[in-house]
């Protein structure tokens, strides 16, 4: 175990709260409350408008997000094993590729073991592989050796407005068995279509990691939605 991925373990079950819908012309004042309410993830949805039609931000903006953070840095990106090493470099603690981007994603997870973190010499960094919402969880199965955070995506990524799939909870309770028959300690985390009135449930349902971003940055009060998702998860079970 890395010492990256106990730090996270140690925070767990939380909120990584998504920096795409916080206010970007004043994002160190918004990663500041962030810091104040008690948030300890920030995350950051990387689209290349390839994997999915979005195109968001690169590795410049994850370097330029100073904080003392973990930088949860999620790749929709289409065959990520080349750029790795950039993101590594730009200082993300948790780097997490998708199970559809790549032909080789067991080449991609064994270079992902094999980084740096740049912010924490030493430390490791945690890989993570997502699957969407229409990907069978046996996917994961001869991957299991390789992970150490599996996120459940709620909806297709890169389109807004979408309704989450109903059976994100369920799968979120089938990857925590098969980890466990595995003898793996794996987190679960769920992406995607996360509200304030729907997170609690999320938690209940055994997820350790929930993504949260306009449920939090949603133009009002930024602190308070950070502290009230926080609570609704650390006291879901």
């Amino acid at each position: 175990m890395s010492q990256t991925f106990a730090r996270l373990r140690s925070l767990c079950p939380t909120v990584s709260v998504g920096t795409l819908t916080a206010d970007l012309m004043n994002l160190g004042a918004e990663l500041a409350l962030l810091e104040r309410a008690g948030v300890g993830i920030v995350h950051v949805d990387v689209m290349d408008g390839c994997f999915c039609p979005q195109l968001t931000v690169g590795p410049a903006y994850v370097k330029g997000l100073r904080t003392p953070l973990l930088k949860d840095v999620h790749l929709m990106i289409t065959e990520p094993l080349d750029k790795l090493d950039a993101y590594a470099a730009a200082g993300a603690d948790i780097l997490t590729v998708h199970v559809e981007s790549a032909v080789h994603i067991h080449r991609v997870l064994q270079r992902l073991g094999s980084l740096e973190n740049s912010n924490r010499p030493g430390e490791g960094i945690v890989r993570g592989l997502a699957l969407d919402p229409g990907t069978p969880l046996e996917w994961l199965e001869p991957l299991l050796d390789e992970i150490d955070v599996v996120t459940i995506l709620a909806i297709d990524p890169g389109w807004g407005g979408q309704k989450s799939a109903p059976a994100t909870l369920d799968r979120v309770a089938r990857t925590k068995e098969m980890a466990a028959a595995a003898g793996k300690d794996i987190l679960v985390c769920v992406d995607g279509g996360v509200t304030k009135d729907t997170i609690a449930g999320i938690a209940a349902a055994g997820a350790d990691l929930v993504v949260a971003g306009s449920a939090v940055f949603d133009g009002k009060a930024a602190e308070a939605n950070a502290r009230f998702v926080l609570s609704a998860v650390a006291h879901a079970l």
